[in-house]
Order: C-alpha cells, then sequence, then structure tokens
C-alpha cells in the first residue's frame, strides 16, 4: 500500500494536474489520482513522461460516464469511455471508480436495476483494457435521507451489486464510509483483494450519526475510525495498491497549501503503517 495525492487537499487553490503532481511529489507521496481530462487532453505518452519525471505511481482514476441521469446523457458518456478505458491502461492505472447516493428519488429495486444495467455496460468496455471498476458507497446518515428511496450503503450490499455486474467490478473502500455505515472488518475480508479497487482514507469526530455532515472529515488518526483494524485487514487480504487521504473540509481551503499536502501524507503513511505486523 503507498499514499496517494487527492484533490480534496489542494481545495481553494488553483492547482492544475502538473502542479498537483509536483507537489505529490515534493511531499513525499509516491502515488497520485489522476486528474483524467487534461492528462487526456495532453496524450498517454506525455502522462507516462510527467509521472515518471516525478517518480509517480498513477493510483486511480475517475469514470467519465454520468449514469446519474437521463439515459441520453449516460450514452453521451459511453461514447468516451472506450478512449478513457484505453488511456488508463496504457498510463499504468488499471483503476476507474466513481461514486454511487445513498438514497434516490425512484425506489431501490428500480435504481438497482437501472444502475446493475449502467454498471455492466461500463464494466464490459473497461474489460476490454483490463481495467477494474470501483464503486464507492456512501454511508452518513444525512445522505440516506436525502432523497425519498434509501439504497444500498454498505460493502455487503455494493458487493452484491458488483458481482452482479461483472467479474471486472468492486468496491471502492473509504474508511469515512465504512466507519458510518453498518459495515464490519469481516465485510473488509468477505470483499477481499479482489473486489477491493481502491481505498481512501479519513477519519471521523465523536459525534451522533444524526450530526455527521460528509463534508466535514478529519484527517486520518484525528478521531475515532478503526483505522487501524482496517489497514490490518486489509494487510491481511493482501491489498497492495493506492491509499488516497479525501479529506473534505477541516479547514483545508484556510490552510497554507503546503501544510495541507504535507498533513495528508504524513496521516496517510502513519494509518497504512497501523496495518504493519509489530516485531
Amino acid at each position: 500500500m503507498y499514499p496517494s495525492l487527492n484533490r480534496t487537499l489542494v481545495a481553494g487553490k488553483s492547482v492544475d494536474w502538473h502542479q498537483l503532481c509536483a507537489l505529490a511529489y515534493y511531499h513525499g507521496f509516491p502515488g497520485v489520482d489522476v486528474d483524467l481530462n487534461p492528462a487526456m487532453k495532453e496524450g498517454a505518452s506525455a502522462t507516462k513522461d510527467l509521472l515518471a519525471s516525478r517518480a509517480l505511481r498513477p493510483a486511480v482514476v475517475g469514470c467519465p460516464v454520468n449514469f446519474r441521469e437521463d439515459q441520453a446523457k449516460f450514452d453521451e458518456g459511453m461514447q468516451t469511455l472506450p478512449q478513457a478505458a484505453a488511456f488508463a491502461a496504457t498510463i499504468g492505472c488499471p483503476r476507474m471508480t466513481t461514486w454511487v447516493h445513498s438514497s434516490w428519488a425512484a425506489p431501490k429495486a428500480e435504481t438497482w436495476a437501472l444502475l446493475r444495467t449502467r454498471f455492466t455496460a461500463i464494466a464490459r468496455v473497461l474489460a476490454e483494457h483490463n481495467v477494474r471498476f470501483g464503486l464507492e458507497y456512501l454511508g452518513p446518515v444525512h445522505l440516506r435521507k436525502a432523497n425519498p428511496h434509501p439504497f444500498a450503503h454498505s460493502i455487503k450490499d455494493f458487493l452484491q451489486l458488483a458481482t452482479e455486474c461483472g467479474p471486472n467490478v468492486g468496491i471502492l473502500l473509504d474508511t469515512w464510509h465504512w466507519h458510518h455505515a453498518p459495515d464490519t472488518l469481516a465485510d473488509i475480508v468477505a470483499a477481499g483483494k479482489e473486489r477491493i479497487v481502491h481505498v481512501q482514507v479519513a477519519d471521523a469526530p465523536q459525534l451522533p450519526p444524526e450530526q455527521i455532515v460528509d463534508s466535514e472529515r478529519l484527517y486520518a488518526g484525528e478521531g475515532i475510525a478503526d483505522l487501524k483494524g482496517v489497514f490490518q485487514t486489509l494487510r491481511k487480504i493482501g491489498y497492495e495498491d493506492g491509499v488516497s487521504p479525501e479529506i473534505f473540509g477541516r479547514g483545508i481551503k484556510d490552510m497554507p497549501l503546503d501544510q495541507a499536502v504535507q498533513m495528508g501524507y504524513e496521516t496517510t503513511a502513519q494509518a497504512i503503517r497501523l496495518g504493519r505486523p509489530v516485531i
């Protein structure tokens, strides 16, 4: 496992893709979450050169397909997906992820059927390039109540959805959502290395579930989430890819840029170290 710089650590700052790579390198991140659009615009060869010049591993790219709205927008996104999948594979980043609402306007069964159809279509395109597809569930209570109909919001449910969508589909495990969902360490074991596509890390304050707001997270080690247990379990199942600190809020936009990024590296590296066996 290795820390990967996520763009949330530069919130409120004007930082382009090249600058993000420079910050990752300067602050010791072995990896970086790839800004897909600007990177694709420059091309795979230039992107590989940029990453190599900073000794960075491309941890993950976001999915460019809008699956949350009408069929026309979904179809439009699907037209761009083959190129994005080929790009991700070429730069050595066979991992693409997206997040999924934990409540929707339509009932769960209807939404499940729609997402299964759309995610299966996405997964088939990605499979042609040996790219894995990670689905991120959202745990906090207020997100489950944001729309009329609650949807899946746990590893167990999303593992089922992923399994129905294809062998290259799994989950994006975010420790923040894991903590706020009805999840356990055993659920991580059940998912296994094959179904965990990417990992994000954030910590949670000691507040009642009804007072938790997704836009206010803590750096790893500042809260009460069982990060030691999570990272010990990830090591147990053999997870070896990137770990991205996704820290919304926390006053980051008002911090000096270097401080926010350096804290992200140090706290993420420490969280990963928690999973190492004591010698």
